[in-house]
């Protein structure tokens, strides 16, 4: 699929703003038009920027029910309550679970955590999970990425005398749950300055509150934060506020001192001796987190995550490394499966969206296969099996389209739903499939805008390599962390030649090495461009070509070196 570039450009003030910033901060111009373009207007903001600080986290209270969640938390405890932390079973859940069991067990002993089974109670709050703790005498729940759609759930847990905390992100809907306390950002009555916390963020929120409330130290949270990171990472929520912030001192925790379960993780990982970042979160450590709950059970993963014995996190990380090969086997064959179910049904050449059902494939998998699906077709998709007795599912979105939305309008037609813009989970009757998958089907090829019907790279700036100098990557370096709404800079240069050592590389020389200059400087630039070897010939014929990146740090042999991640290539058309 071809992709398009779009140049991010300024107006006539903002280049007057970037040539400002520029001065006052002794930066390059390209490095100032990047501030810019994230809104950082004055030196003020810029230090702030490069400089995040957990002295401006928002004040935990401004969230509409903190503190009646922290009186009800605090009265629990004074009463020797049993307290049940529950969570989802995705690495949001699973970390949210685990830092706010890691805090209260330092001061509280009568707590137990309860992570739903994917398979036999669904998603979120479940009745198993109520009469669980109405069973064992368990006064409070605390429910954590989970809950705010669950009104029926609250009421039966009120009648069998459980009272609710619920601390969730998700989308509201009009009528919250009877919970004592509904900890959500995103509800329209809560006026808390940041709205795209993780569920581990208002987790985390809560025992900061429950934290100044007791006089405890903020440095008795701050080992927490290496979950909190996870969260962040693995939940694709927006790097920017308050969400930067947390993001870069829990990196910080994991790279000095990270906890004995994450350890753990790490080596399974190969990372034990790496600098970790946002994508190594996102592509190696947070699907080994989640493979436990697709594959077994994620009460595993808050084992892990809450031990500190060394012998049991190596067994468990070597148990949920296992789970995540066979994951991986798993979620390849139903892709295969399912890209060949759309290619033999005529119809989908013209949808703008993808529905896809089969009865026996894994639940576990299905919201990575509809990630494959919504990359390979670049449309809105949506994957669906059959679990107790519904047909239940996971949508993902391509950039900028709001699939909840999409999915909210045809609500009539589902049992369940809740979710995000990009990623959402349904239920629904197996008879109601073809009228939902008409009705969404309506509602996308309505609403759909037609760039977003074609992958596009927004190109931050066009560098020449006498630009990329130590200092400019140093710099860039403290734009991170790197991820939604914060995303890694992505740069073009032009007519850039084979400095005439660049060769194929990989098992079926598949990959491109490149080593390239351009007419600004001497400057040769290493780079790698995976699965391009189309543009080889190109390439040695000395021909120019037009590449965009990002700028990376290549380790190798102790000697560090800058390199370009190629993301894309064009050849200039005459």
């Amino acid at each position: 699929m071809i992709n398009t570039w779009i140049y991010r450009t300024l107006t006539e003030q903002q280049i007057e703003i970037q040539n400002k910033l520029a001065e006052e901060l002794s930066i390059s111009p390209v490095l100032a038009q990047l501030l810019v373009q994230r809104d950082i207007f004055n030196y003020d903001d810029a230090r702030s920027f490069f400089r995040p600080d957990l002295s401006n986290l928002h004040d935990p209270f401004l969230m509409a029910d903190m503190q009646v969640a922290v009186d009800r938390l605090t009265k629990a405890m004074r009463k020797n309550e049993k307290i049940l932390i529950y969570g989802d079973y995705d690495v949001d859940g699973t970390t949210s679970v685990a830092l706010v069991y890691k805090f209260l067990t330092q001061f509280y002993s009568n707590v137990e955590f309860y992570i739903p089974d994917r398979y036999s109670e669904g998603y979120g709050i479940s009745i198993q999970g109520i009469d669980y703790a109405a069973n064992n005498d368990f006064k409070l729940i605390i429910a954590l990425d989970c809950g705010i759609k669950a009104i029926e759930k609250v009421k039966y847990a009120l009648n069998a005398g459980v009272d609710f905390i619920i601390c969730d992100h998700h989308t509201p809907d009009d009528v919250l749950p009877p919970a004592v306390a509904v900890l959500d950002p995103k509800r329209l009555d809560c006026n808390y300055p940041y709205k795209h916390l993780s569920g581990c963020g208002v987790g985390f929120k809560l025992m900061q509150a429950f934290a100044m409330t007791n006089n405890i130290e903020f440095d008795q949270l701050t080992p927490l934060l290496d979950l909190l990171a996870l969260s962040i990472a693995s939940d694709i929520v927006p790097i920017t506020g308050e969400n930067r912030i947390l993001a870069f001192y829990g990196l910080k925790q994991i790279n000095s001192n990270p906890s004995i379960g994450l350890k753990g993780i790490l080596e399974v990982c190969g990372l034990s001796d790496k600098e970790i970042s946002i994508s190594d979160i996102v592509f190696k450590i947070g699907p080994r987190i989640n493979a436990s709950g697709r594959m077994k059970l994620a009460s595993e993963a808050v084992e892990l995550l809450v031990s500190s014995d060394h012998a049991f996190a190596k067994e468990k990380s070597d148990t949920i490394n296992e789970y995540n090969n066979d994951r991986k086997d798993l979620d390849k064959n139903i892709t295969d499966e399912a890209i060949a179910m759309i290619g033999a049904d005529a119809r989908y050449k013209d949808r703008k969206s993808i529905v896809v059902y089969k009865p026996d494939w894994h639940k576990g998998v299905i919201g990575i296969v509809a990630s494959r699906l919504s990359e390979e077709f670049y449309k809105p998709s949506i994957v669906l099996t059959k679990s107790n007795g519904l047909a239940s599912g996971s949508a993902r979105s391509v950039s900028g389209f709001d699939i909840y939305k999409a999915i909210d309008s045809c609500r009539d037609l589902l049992e369940n739903f809740g979710g995000h813009m990009y990623a959402a989970g349904l239920s629904l009757k197996e008879e109601n499939i073809e009228a939902f998958t008409n009705r969404l089907e309506d509602f996308v090829a309505e609403n759909i805008l037609k760039e977003q019907t074609y992958p596009q790279i927004d190109i931050d700036a066009v560098l020449q390599f006498k630009d990329i100098s130590p200092k400019f990557f140093r710099v860039l370096k403290q734009f991170g962390p790197f991820g939604p709404g914060n995303m890694k800079p992505i740069f073009v240069s032009k007519k850039v030649f084979d400095y005439g050592t660049s060769r194929l590389v990989g098992k079926e020389q598949e990959h491109l090495k490149l080593e390239m200059v351009d007419s600004s400087s001497e400057n040769v630039m290493n780079g790698i461009a995976f699965r391009m070897h189309e543009y080889n010939d190109h390439l040695k014929a000395l021909n120019p070509l037009d590449i965009c990146y990002t700028l990376e740090e290549n380790c190798f042999n102790n000697n560090t070196t800058i390199q370009l991640m190629i993301k894309d290539i064009k050849i200039e058309e005459n």
